[in-house]
């Protein structure tokens, strides 16, 4: 059997934009963790167990979109 590689180097450019990336969803992942988890990191902004827990739900869907999107290819890179 035989398959098609089609990897293509990415420019300079390509490459940093995805290291930012990755480095945004880890970020984001992160803060989502030390909302849901950090209870008393965040006593400061006087929020209740249940909207921290929405505002950790939140960034962690937000790091899981902005995951999928790094891996999106358009049309016109194929």
């Amino acid at each position: 059997m035989s398959y098609k590689f089609r990897f293509k180097q990415k420019s300079l450019s390509g490459r940093f934009l995805f290291i930012l990336g990755l480095v945004t969803f880890v970020a984001c992942v992160a803060l989502g963790l030390m909302f849901i988890f950090g209870g008393d990191l965040f006593t400061q902004f006087n929020l209740t167990t249940n909207v921290r827990i929405t505002i950790g739900s939140l960034l962690l869907v937000y790091a899981t979109l902005r995951f999928l999107r790094l891996f999106k290819t358009e049309p016109d890179e194929e």
